[in-house]
């Protein structure tokens, strides 16, 4: 299993330095990751996107098809369009959302942010989401990338992950940790 994950995010990093280059040629980074904003929150919310990602057993050519009447469906720029026909043409979509967490890190380090994932039981607000990226700015001191996850698993509060560290104030982790107290009384 290591060696295929391995393999897999290898490969994500390699597309995800392929777009990242041709959308710093052509000026686009802001749009190009814009783009994979939408297709990321629809890979988050929708259960049959995510199969058609990655079942072997749809045709390369089908999810040709499918990929682009989404990305079409979401007006995403014809760059996007051509690199998900890319992939799925090379039957690289199971990679696709590890493509976008490397794409949105090289963007960040290109622009001097520090790229941090957020991760609540519910969509963030727009003030919400920008509270926690000016926190997240005067922890670290610099501009902050934030990458929005939903996990209703999580219940509420939230999952912060910057760089290698981890804040974890979910209620989830709040009450597996009473559990555990409990345990040892």
């Amino acid at each position: 299993m290591t060696a295929q994950t391995t393999g897999s995010s290898e490969i994500a990093e390699r597309y995800a330095t392929a777009l990242f280059e041709l959308a710093l040629e052509r000026e686009e980074l802001d749009t190009i990751r814009s783009d994979l904003d939408s297709l990321a929150s629809l890979l988050n919310e929708s259960e049959d996107l995510n199969r058609l990602t990655r079942s072997p057993v749809i045709s390369r050519k089908e999810q040709g098809k499918a990929i682009d009447s989404i990305a079409e469906n979401l007006k995403i720029s014809l760059l996007v369009r051509n690199f998900l026909g890319v992939m799925a043409n090379k039957r690289r979509l199971f990679a696709l959302e590890t493509v976008i967490r490397n794409f949105h890190h090289k963007v960040a380090e290109h622009k001097g942010e520090v790229a941090a994932q957020v991760t609540s039981a519910k969509p963030l607000k727009p003030e919400h989401e920008a509270a926690v990226r000016a926190a997240l700015k005067d922890v670290v001191g610099r501009d902050v990338a934030l990458e929005t996850l939903v996990d209703p698993a999580i219940i509420g509060g939230l999952k912060i992950m910057v760089g290698s560290r981890m804040i974890d104030n979910s209620i989830r982790t709040k009450l597996d940790n009473i559990e555990l107290a409990m345990k040892g009384i």
